[in-house]
Formats: structure tokens, C-alpha cells, sequence
């Protein structure tokens, strides 16, 4: 089972969770807080603000040939196929400032863009961050952004060699692209599965859609009564999944070593059901999910119950737990078997089969990528 305990929280510099969730709207008072000294980011000028901002990234990748500081970085990647993925995110759209830290902010924007690289069996080495930002940030808000993209790019061990920064009249927009490369028979494609392969996942899911809706939950708390502190010690590991969620850098070497090659593989942003549709469609084949098999921690169990949400849905429709989906060749299995990071949750079955989850009664019932709806129809 994949988490980050606290000690390691702590090591990564970044904030404790307990404290931060305690007071849901710091970094709005950070932002808007009258009596707070800030430096107005006009100071700086553009350029200046640049060289602020990245002066502290360090080039550690061989691959990386120019990086910030001219007109575009150039990388060598020999004869390695490269890769290249990116996002945006938008600031009430894809995440909430009232109790997303800037700091997780940045962090999280590089790791979803990792995960991407990841899941093709790949390693990233390179990002590049650009950002829109209004002039309700002061700088010291944007160092505090840019130190989670620090943080991230030492543990993950990426360069970043570029990016732009432009100004926004509706708030914070952050663009992260992430690059890689690999051999090309390493290469790993949603499109490569074949019937009577497993299906596997590592980690545990439907976490960090549960960490999403107690932080929903306590915002409206806070706004009711601002004097309120709860104790949200027993959902830290929920909490930790949506604000500092970890790409499966890990798994992709843990593969490599146990000499395993996927057939197929995707990361799981979307939800467990939507992803493994992906598979099947891409790759033409059908599949039987099993609900029994499906990892699940003790916390998102728990919390399920005290919602009356049932978890299965969670798993299936919750989203954003960057954990990597594969299938593999049963030739495979006895090298996966009983490692902790990995899971057998079914296995594909021929297109005409079509794509099923089998219920804990043995019943199957078609596979459908319904995303967060299903889950808001329960409540």
C-alpha cells in the first residue's frame, strides 16, 4: 500500500496536513490580508520575476542541454523515443484556494503531469511551468507556489527548463509539461492488451475523492463559523490523497526490476471504471472487473460507511488517485505475485464479451464510466 507517512511530509517540506486543514482559508488571508507585508509582483517586471522564481532549480538530468535563461531549452535524447504530456489548471475549476496551500498547489501540478509519463513505462526528466496570474497574488504567494514545484522536481529528480508567466484577470491558471523518454520497445500504449490478460493496479483507490469531499465539507463548516476547528486527525490519509497526491515513479522501476513489461497501461485521474474502459476500447477487448478484488484502505472504508457512500462507487468513479492501471501477460503473474504495490482486480476477455464488473453476489453487471454523477446520485 502506497502513503506517505508523516515524517515524510515533514522531510519533503511541505505543510503538516493536521494544521493546514485546521484553517481551511489561510492562503486566501495570506492573499488578501491587509496587514500582511507583500511585494507587488510589478516590482519585479517579468523577467525579473523569472529569476526569482527559478533561481533555486538545479540541472541534475544529462539529458538537459539548455535550460531557463534563452529563447528555448534544448535536450538531447539520443536515440530514445521521447515523450510529452501536459495540463492546465484552472483555479475554481480544477482546484479550490480556500484550503488548497499554494505550496500543495505546485507540487500537485507537476506530480499529475509525471503521472502521465509514468504511465506509458517511461521516467520523466523535464518540466516546463507556466503561469497566469492576477494581481490579487502578491510574490510571496507565487515563492510559495514555485517551492512545491521545487520540491517536486528534487524527489521526482526533474529538470525544469522553461516555461512562461502572464497576467489573468480571473484568478491563477498553472500549465505543467512534463517530458521523458525511453527505449521504444519499453514504451507502454492504452492499446496493447490482449485477452486473457490480467488486469492489475497498483496502490489503493477512491482516497482522494474522499479527502476532496471533507475539505468541501469543512469549507462550508468555516463558512457557518470561522471559530470552528475540527479534528480531522482520522482522515489524513484521505486529506493527504487530494492535497498531495504522489506520482508512481516507484512502480514504473519496480516493474523494469521484475522484469515485467506491460501490455497496456494508463494512470487513473478519471476514475477506476472510466479507465479501464479506456483500455478496453483502445485495445479491442472486453473485461471482467472484480469487486472483490478492488484495493480499498481501511480509512476509505470507514469513511464510506460514516457518508453512506457505498466504496465501490468511490473506487470506480472517484477519480484522482494517480495510481497506474496495467494489464499484464499470465506468463507475468508468478513475478507480480504478493508484491504489496500490486493488485490482480480481473482480466480481459474477448471484445464480444464486452466489460463487466462482477459483484461480491458473482453477478456481472456491464462496466460504465458515470464519473462523479454516480457518486452524487447516492447523497
Amino acid at each position: 500500500m502506497h502513503k506517505i507517512n508523516k515524517e515524510s511530509f515533514f522531510r519533503h517540506n511541505l505543510f503538516d496536513i493536521k494544521t493546514q486543514v485546521k484553517k481551511p482559508v489561510y492562503f486566501c488571508n495570506m492573499i488578501e490580508d491587509k496587514n500582511t507585508s507583500k511585494t507587488a509582483i510589478s516590482e519585479l517586471g517579468e523577467f525579473g520575476l523569472i529569476d526569482h522564481l527559478t533561481k533555486n532549480f538545479k540541472i541534475t538530468q544529462e539529458t538537459t542541454i539548455k535550460s531557463i535563461g534563452d529563447d528555448a531549452a534544448v535536450m538531447n535524447f539520443k536515440n530514445r523515443e521521447v515523450l510529452l504530456s501536459t495540463d492546465l489548471l484552472i483555479e475554481g475549476i480544477h482546484f479550490d484556494l480556500s484550503y488548497m496551500p499554494l505550496k500543495h498547489l505546485g507540487y500537485k501540478a507537476v506530480i499529475v503531469n509525471l503521472s502521465d509519463i509514468y504511465a506509458m513505462n517511461a521516467i520523466a526528466s523535464q518540466i516546463t511551468v507556466s503561469i497566469a496570474v492576477s494581481n490579487r497574488f502578491p510574490l510571496e504567494a507565487l515563492e510559495a507556489l514555485y517551492s512545491g514545484i521545487e520540491t517536486a522536481s528534487k524527489l521526482y529528480n526533474v529538470d525544469v527548463v522553461g516555461g512562461d508567466t502572464t497576467s489573468s484577470r480571473t484568478g491563477l491558471l498553472i500549465s505543467v509539461t512534463a517530458m521523458g523518454s525511453e527505449k521504444k520497445e519499453k514504451i507502454t500504449y492504452r492499446s496493447g492488451a490482449q485477452a486473457n490478460d490480467l488486469l492489475v493496479v497498483s496502490g489503493d483507490l477512491g482516497a482522494a475523492y474522499l479527502g476532496l469531499q471533507i475539505l468541501e465539507r469543512e469549507k462550508q463548516v468555516y463558512q457557518v463559523n470561522p471559530n470552528n476547528q475540527p479534528d480531522l486527525d482520522q482522515y489524513s490519509y484521505l486529506i493527504e490523497r487530494q492535497l498531495k497526491p504522489e506520482a508512481r515513479k516507484d512502480i514504473v522501476t519496480l516493474l523494469s526490476d521484475l522484469d515485467v513489461k506491460p501490455t497496456s497501461m494508463i494512470d487513473i485521474s478519471d476514475g477506476l471504471s472510466s479507465e479501464v474502459i479506456h483500455l478496453c476500447k483502445q485495445s479491442k477487448v472486453g473485461v471482467d472487473l472484480y469487486e472483490d478484488k478492488i484495493p480499498l484502505d481501511p480509512q476509505v472504508i470507514s469513511t464510506c460507511e460514516e457518508f453512506k457512500l457505498d466504496s465501490t462507487t468511490i473506487a470506480l468513479s472517484g477519480g484522482e488517485d494517480y495510481e497506474l492501471l496495467m494489464t499484464i501477460s499470465q506468463d507475468d503473474y508468478l513475478k507480480i505475485k504478493g508484491n504489496p504495490n500490486l493488485t490482480v482486480i480481473g482480466y480481459m476477455t474477448e471484445e464480444s464479451s464486452g466489460m463487466h464488473l462482477v459483484t461480491r453476489a458473482d453477478t456481472k453487471i456491464p462496466l460504465t464510466a458515470q464519473g462523479w454523477n454516480a457518486i452524487n446520485d447516492q447523497t
